[in-house]
């Protein structure tokens, strides 16, 4: 739903016209208020009080049953035509609209409520030469504010100043990337100057030109002009709103955008209102019953005027027309009567039982202990209730990594060193033994600076350090002395890194564990202490990493005045460039490698050269020369580094592991074999993804090939995919197979489908951000889809969230599958909101993606009950209960239809009034609750044993169109045998004392009791699982009807309200009689005999695969715990390249002498020690089978 006032503003033509440019100038809120920014107020909420009512009301009576409803309440008012009382549609129809307008204004207070929370938050802003505490809402476009440490950023702003070395800032990005590393933001140093000078600050009028709002949270374009100079901004001097200030103790900045301008409302995407395909189908079943209802009382108001014509004129003696009244009119006021009487074919207690029945399923969810997160104490949360079936069809997945699939912590976990591997247990037998929380971890308490967080479990590695072996002990000091990381030490002993990436951060703390710790730095030197002893080198040069380069290295002299290259990088560029000598050690590194990338470990390889003190400077002269060069520079230097890191000497190698959530393996390959597809869009490079996808056993060396497309070029990327199509499907036509069809309401909406295509074997499919902007272009789109389609895993890398959404619409558009997203930052929000279903993980403090989740919890692994156990059940019970719902309602009324033959169509009801009223409010209401919220086919261990239970659901083949049919053909069937049994049982009988029996009121209560008798078998048949509660609730329907009609049916009920009550005494004196009981009996028995034989004969001859299962149930005990077994090794040759961040790195900051100008003490990284990612301690995997027998839980 628009905003109000947005539709008012474009009634009266008040539309504010596109944002092509931002202008504004700090300080000057009277220039920057001409231009009508958005202020910093953020509005989620879709009501205020006096909108509400009308709002709601028009929004509920859009639904086309309600507004049914609404108009048969009107219908009903009308003497002429009512044969029911008005109430019995006025009633449910409040109480319906009254449910769902609490249920939305309690939604809608929670919304205001975290809206005021944001907004009424304080920040320091700079205004008329003082900083003022002002709430978040009034800050404004152009304003200056002051953050401290550990504050969350207020708007989008351009970084001034701040309290660090060289005007940089700390920024943990979690809520927008879900990455818990910092990332580092540096400003202008014309601005940097400034520092805290509350003065100077009030006094700067830069003007800045940018960008306008946009949802790109990687790029940002502008220029700062100040004093005549234009200086270039770049996203590198901007903070977006939803970032974290970490070990910074203060900073300023000016507000670039603000409120619903900032990236991060900006990538909330477009809130669409989510509606299931079982709500679509029902929409279009609705309509077909309309008509079906309209042509059944247009058939019984042609009845009537031909039995008035021909009949009608006999009875006018005891029955007078009105005056005026003839045959006609007495046809077309039935038509209108018949309309009251058989509007039961939609009832609208089903809209109440439908959100019952979701109500109730997401209470499962919310109360389920095996999706509970003990360790962050959060337990799974269903936000939405109205998508829980639809968790049972889902056909394609679309998953972040970071932080979705992986922690984003990096441990430490094996090395090779001079050929030797350390790291892995083996028993006396030799065989590898799993390392799990039990294993006993290597003591560091020896070493003082050691990291109490750190674990290794491979005790022969610190005993080669201890015994003072050079190779070993050279291998630490490289890695304590090749790196960027700034060190930090609060108090003696406790150090603090800052890592660029946390990659960088593990080889550097384990170095410091095995006695190799890196104390601190100057721009000339590096201090360490090795193994109890500080020795501080000179540092000469460091050699930067780059994407290019794939590499660092940095010289050094020690204290004894040897001159030593240390390098560190990717495997096939160190090999490249080592000396013949090593080439032995080489081969058996390699071989170490191989294993370490088999397990899907980020490797590195390390390697040293000793240098000559002439050569040196020598050296060192050229690189002066080339760093000063105003043309080549980079070329130049490139040269050097080349001429430098030549005939290397190799050390070894490190494994690092991007440690992946626990169980992420397991669900992966659970929901693989439920037939789901997996595609992975990340904002990770492309060597980073495709090692996780190796990790999570989503790319496999068993499988055929993997496809990588990274063309530069539209006609590249096309001939990329059409390789990777025909080799996968050469026999394939070349263009696509498109199905045209209509669906929707009226069948207005036109649908395209792409056929699936059959490949032989398993192929994977990798394409980056760039070859994907091509790809996704109009012409081309169809051509990736199909290639994708036909590929077992899709790894998407370097995307945008716009082009996360643009993928899961393609595939929404072109394959009507039921889609799901599953993220935790807001760079998936727009993808989550794009998805049927969205999921968000929760657990890092203020994630964006959970607010705008329709599920959320805190780890991978719960997807797999998620999916498995609570959709299947859901979508079970949802197809079960619309089944048996539309059934007894199309028996209940097709009983009138037939009866109108015999009462001259004169509209007159069956059945007594008020078994009407009570039909489905009261007898049958809760046994058919009882069946959908409590069935379930086979229990939670069995549904993880057998995932392809799960495929019936992603067919549709529980309910359809053609199990619509079948359902009312089962119900004509019903109600023939219910109408004419009881009609030709009472038609000549009498009783035992030979009185008549043979009157409208018995015939009336033997029809109803055959009814309900028959619809609770039914239920019976149908329900799979009892509980107490289904018992209860089905007997006690049972006895409330036999109890209800025996009060009704009295003497007493009869004198107080005689006119409401007429049936008096026909309980008691046809219930006693023994051909009622047997009519009934044998009513039952031809119901329910044709429905057990076709059962019976379709289990033997075409089973499914949900009757195989049960079968197999009964046979066997509950599935045995799988016993935990190491995951397989697989020795591959493909290799993680590298471990270091994804930026260029900052070589040139460590060595500039500006970065220690105003050191100081700074609060620790990790104030919250008992945070998850301060802890880093492994999560010990408890798969399903492993649980403690419970009770089984719905």
């Amino acid at each position: 739903m628009g905003s109000v006032e947005s539709y008012f503003g474009r009634l009266c033509g008040k539309e504010q016209e596109k944002e092509e440019e931002r202008l504004f100038r700090a300080n000057d809120r009277p220039f920057n208020l001409s231009y009508h920014y958005a202020d910093n107020a953020i509005k989620t909420s879709k009501y205020n009080l006096f909108s509400f009512l009308p709002l709601n009301l028009f929004e509920q009576f859009r639904r086309l049953a309600n507004a049914y409803f609404l108009f048969l309440m009107a219908l009903q008012v009308i003497p002429q035509i009512s044969s029911l009382s008005w109430f019995t549609t006025a009633v449910p129809l409040i109480l319906v609209l009254s449910i769902t307008a609490v249920k939305d204004a309690s939604d809608d207070i929670n919304r205001h409520k975290s809206d005021k929370q944001v907004n009424n938050r304080m920040v320091k802003v700079l205004i008329d030469g003082e900083l003022r505490n002002e709430k978040w809402l009034n800050v404004q476009v152009g304003d200056i504010i002051k953050l401290e440490n550990n504050q969350f950023v207020t708007a989008d702003l351009l970084l001034l100043s701040s309290s660090e070395p060289l005007n940089l800032v700390y920024v943990e990005t979690a809520e927008l990337d879900g990455e818990t590393n910092l990332k580092v933001k540096q400003a202008l140093t014309v601005t940097g100057d400034m520092g805290d000078s509350i003065d100077a600050l009030a006094g700067f009028n830069g003007e800045v030109r940018c960008e306008p709002p946009n949802n790109r949270l990687d790029k940002f374009k502008g220029t700062l002009t100040l004093d005549g100079q234009t200086y270039s901004l770049d996203n590198d001097k901007v903070l977006l709103r939803g970032c974290t200030l970490r070990n910074t103790e203060w900073c300023f900045g000016v507000v670039i955008f603000g409120g619903p301008d900032t990236k991060l409302m900006q990538n909330s995407g477009k809130t669409t209102f989510k509606r299931t395909s079982i709500d679509h189908l029902m929409n279009v079943l609705v309509l077909c019953i309309f008509g079906f209802l309209a042509s059944m009382c247009t058939v019984l108001a042609i009845g009537n005027g031909i039995w008035e014509v021909r009949e009608g004129s006999v009875f006018t003696a005891f029955l007078p027309r009105e005056q005026g009244a003839d045959a006609a009119l007495s046809s077309f006021l039935s038509f209108w009567s018949y309309v009251i009487i058989l509007n039961t074919v939609v009832p609208i207690s089903l809209y109440v039982s439908v959100e019952i029945i979701r109500l109730g399923n997401s209470f499962f969810i919310d109360w389920d202990r095996k999706m509970y997160y003990p360790k962050n104490d959060t337990p799974a949360q269903a936000r939405t209730t109205t998508l829980n079936e639809e968790l049972g069809q889902i056909k394609y997945i679309f998953s972040d990594k970071t932080g979705t699939l992986t922690q984003n912590i990096m441990t430490f976990n094996r090395c090779s060193i001079n050929g030797k591997a350390y790291g892995e247990l083996f028993d006396f037998s030799g065989q590898r033994v799993e390392i799990t929380e039990k294993t006993a971890r290597v003591d560091f308490s020896w070493n003082q600076l050691a990291d109490p967080k750190f674990t290794f479990h491979d005790h022969s590695l610190l005993e080669t350090v201890r015994e003072g072996n050079p190779e070993a002990q050279a291998f630490f000091r490289l890695l304590a002395l090749c790196h960027t990381v700034m060190p930090e030490e609060k108090k003696e002993g406790e150090l603090y890194y800052q890592a660029q990436s946390p990659d960088e951060g593990a080889l550097v703390t384990a170095a410091r564990n095995f006695g190799f710790v890196f104390r601190s730095r100057t721009p000339e030197t590096i201090t360490a202490m090795e193994m109890g002893r500080t020795v501080t080198y000179e540092l000469l040069a460091v050699l930067d990493f780059n994407n290019v380069r794939k590499r660092m290295s940095v010289i050094v002299r020690n204290p004894e005045g040897k001159l030593t290259l240390y390098c560190k990088g990717a495997d096939t560029i160190i090999f490249e460039r080592l000396h013949p000598s090593c080439n032995k050690l080489k081969e058996a590194t390699i071989g170490h490698l191989n294993e370490y990338a088999g397990d899907g470990l980020r490797t590195l390889a390390l390697a040293y050269k000793p240098l000559d003190d002439s050569y040196m400077d020598k050296w060192r002269q050229r690189h002066h020369e080339a760093s000063t060069a105003m043309e080549g520079r980079e070329e130049r230097l490139d040269e050097l580094y080349e001429e430098i890191e030549k005939d290397l000497l190799l050390l070894g190698a490190t494994a690092v592991e991007d440690k992946l959530q626990d169980g992420v393996p397991q669900t992966i390959e659970q929901l693989a074999k439920a037939d789901i597809k997996i595609w992975v869009l990340t904002g990770d490079k492309q060597e980073t993804a495709e090692n996780i996808g190796y990790s999570c056993n989503m790319l496999r060396e068993e499988m055929r090939e993997i496809f990588v497309v990274a063309a530069n070029t539209a006609e590249g990327v096309k001939e990329e995919l059409q390789n990777a199509r025909r080799k996968m499907c050469p026999e394939a036509a070349e263009e696509p197979s498109v199905k045209k069809a209509r669906a929707g309401l009226f069948w207005l909406q036109k649908t395209e489908t792409v056929q699936d295509e059959k490949v032989d074997g398993d192929y994977g499919l990798v394409i980056n951000g760039h070859s994907l902007a091509f790809a996704l272009e109009k012409n081309l789109q169809l051509e990736l889809l199909r290639t994708a389609c036909m590929c077992q895993t899709v790894i998407c890398c370097r995307v945008t969230p716009l082009q996360k959404a643009q993928v899961v619409q393609l595939v929404k558009k072109y394959k009507q599958a039921v889609t799901l997203a599953i993220g935790d930052g807001a760079n998936d929000v727009s993808m989550i909101k794009a998805a049927h279903i969205g999921v968000g993980i929760s657990g890092q403090e203020g994630m964006q993606a959970v607010l705008s989740s329709d599920y959320s919890f805190a780890q991978f692994r719960y997807l797999q009950r998620l999916l498995l156990v609570h959709g299947r059940w859901s979508y079970l019970r949802m197809c079960k209960f619309l089944q048996y719902f539309f059934y007894k309602n199309f028996t209940f009324t097709f009983v009138h239809f037939w009866y109108a033959f015999f009462c001259g169509f004169s509209a007159q009801t069956v059945y007594d009034e008020w078994f009407i009223t009570l039909y489905n409010m009261v007898y049958t209401a809760l046994p058919v609750l009882g069946m959908s919220i409590f069935d379930q086919d086979v229990n939670d261990r069995w549904s993880f044993q057998y995932p392809q239970l799960y495929t019936p659901g992603q067919l549709n083949q529980y309910f359809s169109k053609k199990a619509f049919v079948l359902c009312m053909m089962h119900s004509c069937y019903s109600s023939l045998i219910l109408f004419f049994i009881p009609w030709a049982a009472m038609h000549d009988t009498v009783r035992d004392d030979g009185k008549d029996l043979a009157d409208y009121q018995s015939f009336a209560l033997l029809a109803q009791t055959c009814l309900l008798i028959v619809m609770n078998i039914q239920l019976c048949l149908d329900t799979y699982y009892w509980t107490a509660v289904n018992h209860f609730f089905i007997w006690g329907s049972l006895a409330a009807y036999f109890a209800i009609t025996l009060t009704m049916y009295s003497n007493g009920m009869f004198l107080i309200f005689t006119s409401s009550f007429p049936f008096i005494g026909t309980a008691r004196n046809s219930l006693n009689q023994p051909n009622v009981w047997l009519t009934i009996f044998l009513t039952s028995l031809l119901c329910i005999l044709p429905v057990v034989a076709s059962r019976f004969v379709f289990i033997q001859l075409r089973p499914t695969i949900n009757d195989k299962v049960r079968q197999k149930v009964r046979k066997e005990a509950l599935p045995a715990p799988a016993p935990r077994r190491p995951p397989a090794r697989r020795i591959s040759t493909r290799r993680s390249g590298y471990a270091f961040s994804h930026a260029q790195g900052y070589g040139d900051l460590v060595t500039s002498r500006r970065f220690l100008l105003k050191l100081r003490s700074r609060p620790p990284l990790f104030t919250q020690t008992d945070s998850p990612l301060a802890l880093n301690e492994p999560q010990l995997y408890r798969t399903i089978a492993e649980d403690p027998e419970e009770s089984q839980s719905p």
